[in-house]
């Protein structure tokens, strides 16, 4: 697929980083020529300097034969733009924007073909604080994924003593938890260098403390497999947030009415408009969220959650370890840098969030092949859960009336789990934990864990249904 991406920040540079990998024709537009020569150097893409709502630069950069425009340039104005252009003079079939108002949102009429021609509205701070409630909610959570329009939920949980799983093969897990239908489709543990090792899901294997594990279940049941891995977490009812830009705030609008919040902003007049913009009871404080005095002063040792939302990956690193130190039971660190989160993630800090990798999957689900629903990007990249519609029947596709066990899925996916839209006497959806012999039928909404990226292909070319089938 030819791509075309405006603008090489760190949101852009993700996106690139991700599509380079999948054997995508990448071109990458940006104002600044060295962004892009150190782009150029490191990945296996073509840059093109200069504005991209210059009609210009886009025939530069191929728009003419381009399948899809990426605009995720720092401004809404340059990339609504940008996707008009792209629509009206080189007719590109797919926009994605990159959108930080509200006011251009998804499925309003300004985002289609008569206005700025936008198939497809992202917005990473949207994306991160929805990962972020996710994780308020399942307090024991490290990621809460949901897949089939919230029907299936797939969630990785750090295994402890004391659950009613742990120590036990996974072949016990039915006669243990006898009510929970669920799949564990990873498992990842520390060998004796530190290094997260997957480890072979089937019959035999035993969960052990401090195991990661990726478990898919109906939504419904998610709490009961929680409890299942460790001890049940207290709610988390007091939080307190560090930085006060876009996600620090909306973050704090959602949370307001369920939680007691404190929210730190060094900035005193982005403190006086916080102020307006959040209820009376959110107590905002002008100050450093690395100073320990503040944090002393301010009882964190009585916070269940401390989230820095900075734009500063070192003050967001510190701000954590500190508050963890001084008695916060939980940390959540936003880390634009790859390799901070790879470093610093299961250390002391329980949680490191990215946010370009939280709106990868956006976009991946627009590039991928096949009838694909939804992609998700698991333990940074590494590996994938994505979301396929079977179509067709046994003569046009691979994978209807066809047993699990026939599949030829690569080495180490799993379907994890199926969701069937019954027509009885009503129509209702139905969560299936497939097993060997279980078969597939049209309109399933199939989701497949896939341990390395590199096999996803194979995973869409089996959901691509022949000529002979008719949509």
């Amino acid at each position: 697929m030819n791509i075309i991406i405006l603008g090489a920040g760190r949101v852009g540079e993700s996106v690139a980083e991700s599509l380079v990998s999948e054997r995508n024709d990448i071109t990458i537009i940006d104002t600044n020529p060295q962004r892009l020569r150190d782009l150029q150097d490191r990945l296996d893409l073509r840059g093109v300097p200069g504005n991209g709502i210059q009609p210009s630069v886009l025939e530069a950069a191929g728009a003419r034969d381009a399948d899809m425009l990426i605009a995720c340039a720092p401004a809404d104005e340059t990339n609504l733009v940008a996707c008009k252009l792209a629509h009206d003079l080189f007719s590109i079939p797919t926009t994605i924007a990159r959108i930080r108002s509200p006011e251009f949102s998804q499925g309003s009429p300004l985002m289609g073909k008569e206005g700025f021609a936008v198939d497809q509205v992202i917005c990473p701070e949207a994306s991160v604080t929805s990962y972020i409630r996710k994780l308020i909610e399942y307090p024991e959570a490290l990621q809460v994924l949901e897949f089939a329009g919230g029907a299936v939920s797939l969630i990785a949980v750090r295994a402890v003593t004391g659950g009613a799983m742990v120590g036990h093969i996974i072949s016990e897990l039915p006669d243990l938890v006898p009510q929970i239908e669920m799949r564990i489709v990873a498992l990842y543990r520390k060998n004796e260098q530190g290094q997260d090792q997957r480890i072979i899901c089937d019959g035999r294997t035993r969960i052990e403390p401090g195991d990661e594990v990726f478990v898919l279940a109906a939504t419904g049941s998610i709490r009961r497999v929680l409890d299942a891995l460790r001890l049940r977490d207290q709610p988390v009812r007091r939080v307190m947030i560090a930085g006060g830009g876009r996600v620090g705030l909306r973050l704090a609008r959602e949370i307001q009415d369920s939680c007691h919040v404190k929210l730190i902003e060094t900035n005193l007049q982005r403190c006086e408009y916080l102020t307006t913009q959040l209820r009376s009871e959110v107590l905002v404080l002008n100050g450093d969220s690395t100073d320990e005095e503040l944090l002393e002063r301010e009882s964190i040792e009585e916070v269940d959650l401390f989230i820095s939302l900075t734009h500063d990956d070192e003050d967001n690193i510190m701000g954590c370890l500190l508050a963890k130190r001084l008695g916060a039971k939980r940390v959540i660190s936003l880390i634009n840098r790859r390799a901070y989160a790879d470093l610093v993630q299961g250390t002391q800090i329980d949680i490191a969030l990215s946010p370009a990798q939280t709106v990868i999957g956006e976009l991946l689900a627009h590039v991928r092949r096949g009838d694909v629903e939804a992609v998700y990007s698991l333990r940074r990249g590494a590996s994938e859960a994505l979301e396929a519609v079977a179509h067709g029947d046994r003569k046009s596709s691979k994978v209807v009336g066809r047993r699990i066990e026939e599949l030829p899925l690569p080495k180490g996916a799993q379907i994890g789990a199926l969701v069937r839209t019954i027509h009885d006497a009503e129509v209702y959806t139905r969560v299936i934990i497939p097993h060997h012999d279980t078969v597939i039928e049209s309109g399933d909404h199939v989701i497949v864990f896939v341990p390395r990226r590199r096999m996803v292909r194979e995973v869409e070319k089996l959901f691509q249904v022949g000529a002979t089938f008719l949509f």
